[in-house]
């Protein structure tokens, strides 16, 4: 934290922000943004991808009773057409920030650019390994966009969603190819545009 440039002696409300799901062909980017309580440490905090999907949905349940507050919200595939997936997300972690009762005072956004937010707010390059508020936006971000996709695969369960998770594997790019696209696939993104012929 001494790179940070912001001084938290003061400030005891401080959000994290993460968001999960740039890389995948189909539904939402989640993002989710975390106020922890230092009176109610959680241990186990990384980046979400480093822990087993066991782990993750025990450390997601731990955050939202811990927690001081927390929010996920995220920006549709449709927004993601329409804006680009790097602005998508930052409306994602906007909306997830000003989801949080109570507001924070300052944010730390994972990365290396911020969201326009209402409070004073700082990008910090892999967030998600070294502070724990980030640390835990991540686990809920990725825990909720994870459900998503496996509710999305009891209904499509030839597309393979449980396993790749909308990512594009080989098995999801053959899926598309044999199957088409779905309402849900980000239609900006090439693979998909290939199936439709939109390029």
């Amino acid at each position: 934290m001494e790179s940070l440039t912001f001084d938290f002696t003061d400030t005891q409300l401080v959000a994290g922000v993460d968001e999960v799901g740039r890389g995948p062909l189909i539904g939402d980017v989640v993002a989710a943004a975390v106020i922890l309580d230092p009176s109610r440490p959680i241990e186990g905090l990384t980046d979400s991808k480093k822990l087993s999907e066991k782990k993750r949905e025990r450390l997601a349940l731990e955050i939202r009773e811990r927690a001081l507050a927390w929010a996920v919200a995220s920006a549709s595939p449709a927004e993601i057409d329409e804006l680009n997936i790097l602005h998508a997300s930052m409306l994602a972690m906007r909306r997830a920030v000003l989801a949080l009762s109570p507001p924070p005072e300052f944010a730390l956004i994972d990365g290396n650019r911020c969201p326009v937010l209402p409070c004073p707010a700082e990008p910090v390059v892999k967030g998600d390994l070294t502070v724990p508020s980030i640390s835990a936006a991540s686990i809920l971000a990725k825990v909720e966009r994870d459900r998503s996709m496996l509710v999305l695969h009891e209904r499509y369960p030839q597309y393979g969603f449980a396993s790749h998770k909308g990512y594009p594997t080989k098995a999801h790019l053959e899926a598309l190819e044999r199957h088409g696209a779905l309402e849900l696939h980000r239609r900006s993104f090439a693979p998909v545009k290939r199936v439709l012929n939109l390029e």
